[in-house]
């Protein structure tokens, strides 16, 4: 008898467990797999042999897991070589190790496709299957990524509330939020509007470069015309030059594992945008808040569809690795609308594998400064439904005696 080894890797999700639960209760269901152990902290946990037996677990606590945000099992930011695939492999053969069901972003894909070639080149039967998940909805093949419904839910509630409160108050309001090369969930910010005046007015994307002077300028009309205005903007905006706007005024480079420049956890986009409007748009009222990582562990608002998608995803991985020797699982929508329906394939790992999408072309409207209908429509029912809300400042107002 094989034994399976799962684990959650990158940034966590509101969703990420539920796809741990689906691949518990599948494994549960094949006799060729013995025990399934779920590694700690991902990679780093495994070449430490910090395993814990997830058959073991009680069904209250499987139930809570699905619900609960966050990667239970703890994640890593490692990015594994060949020498570190090395270590994790002799590891797997060590606790008779067959099959590694990895649930992470395209560097999770590119670890298993690392393992998976390793394994055959000394003829170790072995199955490695990627389980696709991100808030940032960039992974390719995928139609979407578990994790970006329930993110883009939260930034959306946000964002109805946040446009409340500068009706009520108004002002100019900037909200910073994720996205470091796809604008998905920033757009994402728009998906509560049903009046015409509602914000966020002004959407901003890594996908279209833009000037100060544009970005003020677009500020000020808005403002001109309603008297307030909401903006959204993503973390990885960049210059015309293609330099992200973060780059220019941090005056420190914080770096990731990956050397990518640090975007999330700081407020310094926020303030140089606020600081901006005031001193040029003489706008006395100014706001500016940075999501960060609230955005993706926000407990008691997951998107059932979000939620229904990932544990599936978890258990078309163990039955796919019955069939076939490596994969990933991927989402094709099959319906939209009211009608909305997905199936599930599996796709080669190398097609995942350190690659990354963007915003088409057609979710972005022409002036780069909002996205598009089509964008509404693929990304609404990710959400599972938000909440109506009513403002009474639009009703007619009674005669002046």
């Amino acid at each position: 008898m094989a034994n399976a080894v799962v684990s959650q890797s990158g940034g966590p999700t509101g969703v990420i467990n539920a796809s741990l639960v689906g691949v518990i209760s599948e494994v549960g269901k094949q006799r060729g797999i013995d025990h399934l152990y779920g590694a700690i902290h991902a990679v780093s946990g495994i070449v430490k042999e910090d395993f814990i037996d997830l058959q073991k677990l009680s069904m209250e606590a499987i139930s809570r897991l699905a619900l609960s945000p966050s990667s239970a099992l703890g994640s890593s930011r490692d990015k594994p070589d060949e020498e570190y695939c090395r270590k994790i492999l002799n590891v797997f053969q060590k606790y008779d190790v067959e099959y590694f069901y990895y649930i992470g972003g395209n560097d999770s894909a590119n670890t298993c496709y690392l393992i998976n070639s390793m394994a055959e080149k000394i003829g170790f039967n072995f199955r490695a299957f990627h389980i696709p998940k991100t808030v940032d909805n960039d992974l390719l093949v995928t139609d979407h990524c578990p994790g970006f419904g329930t993110a883009a839910k939260f930034v959306a509630c946000a964002l109805i509330g946040d446009d409340l409160d500068n009706r009520a108050l108004p002002g100019i309001k900037i909200d910073v939020l994720m996205g470091r090369h796809a604008g998905f969930l920033t757009g994402a910010s728009v998906l509560g509007k049903v009046r015409e005046d509602d914000g966020p007015h002004l959407v901003y994307l890594p996908e279209r470069p833009i000037m100060i002077d544009k970005f003020l300028a677009d500020v000020e009309g808005v403002y001109r015309k309603l008297g307030r205005c909401v903006v959204a903007v993503s973390e990885g905006i960049c210059d015309t030059d293609q330099v992200t706007w973060i780059e220019k005024i941090a005056q420190t480079q914080e770096r990731d594992s990956h050397n990518n420049v640090q975007l999330s956890g700081t407020g310094a986009l926020a303030d140089y945008l606020a600081n901006q409007i005031k001193s040029k748009l003489k706008v006395k009222r100014v706001r500016a808040d940075t999501f960060g990582y609230l955005q993706r562990s926000f407990a008691g608002l997951q998107s059932d569809v979000d939620r229904d998608e990932a544990a599936e995803c978890g258990r078309k991985a163990v039955q796919f690795s019955m069939k076939h020797d490596n994969g990933s699982v991927a989402i094709r929508r099959t319906g939209n609308g009211e009608r909305y329906s997905v199936d599930y394939f599996r796709t080669d790992l190398s097609s995942v594998a350190e690659k990354t999408k963007s915003m088409p072309d057609e979710f972005i409207n022409s002036e780069g400064n909002g996205v598009t209908e089509a964008f509404v429509e693929y990304a609404l029912p990710l959400t599972g439904g938000l909440p109506k809300t009513e403002y009474l400042g639009g009703y007619p107002r009674i005669a002046r005696k």
